[in-house]
C-alpha cells in the first residue's frame, strides 16, 4: 500500500511525469491533448486533486477554441493506472461544459477488447452520446498519422515497441494474448521520472 501524499506532491508528480501534455495539432488544426495512461499514477493520485489539476492546469490552456484528446492506452493496468468508474464518472461531470463542447475528436490508441467492451456497455451510460461519438479507435501508431501532424506530437517509445508486438502477435488486439512481461512490468513512481519512457517525435 503506497504511503498517502500531500496534495502538492500529487500535483507536482502529475506535472513531473507529464500525463496531460497540450502539443501538436490534429489535420483539422485543432490542438491536441496528449494523455499518456500508464503514466498516470493512479494509487498515489486522489480523484478530487485530479479534477484539481485539470481545473487549474490543463483546461485554462486549452482556451476557447476547438480541441482533440489522443489518448495513449498502451500498457495501462486498471488497478494502477486508471481511477475507477466511480471516479471516471466524477471527472467527466466536473468538466465544464464549454471544454466538453469544444472537444471534436477523441483518438484513443491501442484500445484492447476490454477498453472496447466497457466503453461499449457502460462507456454509454458513464458518458453522455456526444462524446461517445467523438471516439476515433487507433489500432496501430501508423493509422494515427492520417488524423495527427506527425511532427507535432511525442510519443513514448514504449507505444511503437507494442506496435511491432502486434505485428508478430496479432491476436493481442482481441485480448486472446497478453504482453505479460510489460504488461506487469510497473507503473512510474515518485522515484521514476518520465524520462525513464523513452519518446519519439517522428519527423
Amino acid at each position: 500500500m503506497c504511503a498517502p501524499i500531500s496534495e502538492l506532491e500529487q500535483e507536482e508528480l502529475l506535472e513531473k511525469l507529464e500525463v496531460f501534455k497540450i502539443k501538436g495539432r490534429d489535420k483539422h488544426g485543432r490542438k491536441i491533448l496528449r494523455i499518456i495512461g500508464k503514466f498516470f499514477p493512479a494509487r498515489l493520485i486522489t480523484v478530487e486533486v485530479l479534477k484539481k489539476y485539470l481545473e487549474e492546469r490543463v483546461f485554462p490552456k486549452l482556451g476557447k477554441r476547438k480541441f482533440a484528446v489522443l489518448y495513449v492506452h498502451t500498457d495501462v493496468q486498471r488497478s494502477e493506472n486508471l481511477p475507477g468508474i466511480s471516479g471516471l464518472r466524477s471527472i467527466y461531470d466536473a468538466i465544464p461544459t464549454n471544454v466538453k463542447e469544444n472537444l471534436e475528436a477523441f483518438y484513443f490508441i491501442h484500445p484492447g477488447l476490454q477498453a472496447r467492451l466497457f466503453l461499449a456497455t457502460l462507456g454509454r451510460f458513464l458518458f453522455n452520446a456526444g462524446l461517445y461519438g467523438k471516439l476515433k479507435y487507433i489500432s496501430r501508431v501508423d493509422f494515427l498519422w492520417e488524423h495527427v501532424r506527425r511532427n507535432e506530437i511525442e510519443i513514448p517509445e514504449f507505444v511503437f515497441d507494442h506496435d511491432e508486438d502486434l505485428e508478430y502477435r496479432p491476436m493481442m488486439d482481441y485480448g486472446l494474448e497478453s504482453d505479460h512481461a510489460r504488461l506487469y512490468g510497473g507503473a512510474p513512481t515518485m522515484d521514476s521520472p518520465v524520462t525513464t519512457y523513452s519518446m519519439r517525435c517522428i519527423s
